[in-house]
């Protein structure tokens, strides 16, 4: 549900939950169906004691649409947002997948090796080569890289943590994007989360493809 009409956020309590994650949930619960910015987003990320910038506040953010089943908005969903700013309809969560099993510290090691200590994912075929401390110029922040699931994790929710041939070595940036292109709730392909992530061009693709799939434009 997109709300009837732009309001921002204008919050600038302290936030003091122990986690990143807990203090962006909260944030956009005391906040509902207003618009969040990035920076509102990173000034309640930031760690209230050392007062350090986290470099994942955008993947904590990920976690709470596909982990903790929240609605949380964004360009790709309502025109009118720019792409630094986000918006909780409603307070609502969807049925998440279970408890994420990780890889044992040797496993990750390997992986690490495997990988050259650099984000191994690929896109027509260029491997995106991020390393840890990086500059990540497109999704902003420092690189920090983190273990996925080859699978997702709802469609195997008992990876094996020893296989390293499970896991790979992902970037914040690209892990968020390959939760999008895979719904975490029924690990099946998230058809609506590639059509809102590509171009306008590629939307138009799309919509000629069903267009003449459907043998007409949908009323």
């Amino acid at each position: 549900m997109i709300p009837q009409e732009k309001v921002y956020s204008t919050d600038v309590s302290p936030y003091t939950q122990s986690s990143v994650s807990a203090r962006v949930e909260a944030l956009f619960l005391n906040n509902l169906g207003k618009v969040v910015t990035r920076q509102q987003i990173i000034r309640v990320a930031t760690n209230p004691l050392t007062g350090k910038e986290p470099e994942n506040w955008h993947q904590r953010l990920s976690e709470l649409r596909t982990d903790k089943g929240y609605t949380i908005l964004s360009k790709r969903d309502w025109a009118l947002l720019t792409p630094e700013e986000y918006v909780m309809p409603h307070a609502e969560r969807r049925a998440a997948a279970g408890r994420r099993v990780m890889p044992s510290t040797a496993c990750w090691q390997a992986v690490l090796v495997r990988a050259n200590n650099r984000c191994e994912w690929s896109e027509d075929g260029q491997r995106c080569n991020l390393a840890p401390g990086d500059k990540d110029h497109v999704g902003g922040g420092t690189v920090k890289l983190t273990a996925d699931h080859m699978v997702p994790h709802s469609t195997n929710p008992a990876t094996d943590p020893d296989d390293m041939s499970k896991w790979q070595a992902l970037c914040g940036r690209h892990q968020v994007m390959k939760k999008n292109y895979w719904d975490s709730s029924s690990g099946k392909i998230n058809v609506m989360g590639i059509l809102q992530a590509v171009n306008e061009r590629q939307k138009l693709e799309a919509l000629d493809f069903l267009t003449n799939y459907f043998g007409h434009k949908p009323k």
